[in-house]
């Protein structure tokens, strides 16, 4: 068994492998101040939770917070006795990055295109719903060849209700009744964030595939898919753990 660790701005997603089978998943919150045995305590008590005994030979994260990473290898070190694999510079991927600027692709966006290519196959445009909305595209060889940053929805929702202090917050919905044009400023304001971030998904969708191929596959992860699902078919392949995954594919890769 290994953990997984995929450490975030927001949230550290993390996982329990018994070979290539996720066994469990959980996330927090992300705390830079927080101490390695804080960490620890937190970790102990979610996997005592859980119905079963784990003994892990190793481990693998990858972090888009630096200052996390010695947090975790301390934290792996002094819990377990091992350190775990940092994605980074050196490691094994599998994956060719065709960018200007390899060294840029975070080792999240490494994680996902080699999950996206193993397991659900390529050209692929990967978008992560996360606290940023990010499109990463795969062409027909399953080489990483760029992607798009947006805001993601609640980002501009907060910066639409900072900008506009007559505006009440309202859930992140679609409109009730279900139709774009709003009759109240609630549903006005449901329906511009919700639709139009939708909106926004395909258009970018549509402007990806012109590039890499109308066959190419869409798959998602992140915290938002739900509402993105729910609204508009443009998903083919939903995977709320694909990082995690990916994480374990390039632990195998450099074991």
């Amino acid at each position: 068994m290994i953990l997984a660790f995929d450490i975030g701005n927001q949230h550290i997603n993390f996982g329990v492998f018994d070979r290539d089978v996720l066994r469990a998943s959980w996330r927090i919150s992300t705390r830079v101040e927080g101490t390695p045995d804080e960490y620890a305590v937190l970790l102990n008590t979610l996997l005592r939770r859980s119905d079963s005994a784990y003994k892990f030979a190793g481990g693998v994260l990858a972090s888009s917070v630096p200052p996390m990473i010695p947090t975790f290898v301390e934290l792996c070190q002094a819990q377990f006795g091992w350190t775990p694999l940092v994605v980074g510079a050196g490691v094994k991927t599998g994956v060719k990055i065709r960018t200007d600027n390899p060294r840029e692709v975070g080792a999240d966006r490494v994680a996902n295109a080699l999950a996206a290519r193993t397991l659900h196959g390529a050209p692929a445009i990967v978008i992560d719903f996360s606290p940023i909305t990010i499109f990463d595209a795969l062409n027909a060889q399953g080489e990483y060849v760029g992607s798009a940053i947006a805001p993601g929805l609640n980002i501009s929702a907060d910066a639409l209700f900072r900008s506009a202090a007559r505006l009440l917050r309202v859930e992140l919905a679609p409109p009730e009744p279900a139709a774009p044009i709003g009759k109240n400023t609630s549903n006005a304001l449901r329906s511009g964030l919700v639709y139009g971030y939708i909106s926004m998904i395909e258009g970018m969708v549509a402007r990806f595939k012109r590039e890499l191929g109308q066959d190419a596959r869409v798959i998602a992860t992140g915290e938002q898919i739900s509402l993105v699902v729910a609204q508009s078919p443009i998903v083919d392949v939903r995977d709320e753990q694909l990082t995690l995954r990916g994480l374990q594919l390039i632990y195998e890769l450099n074991r």
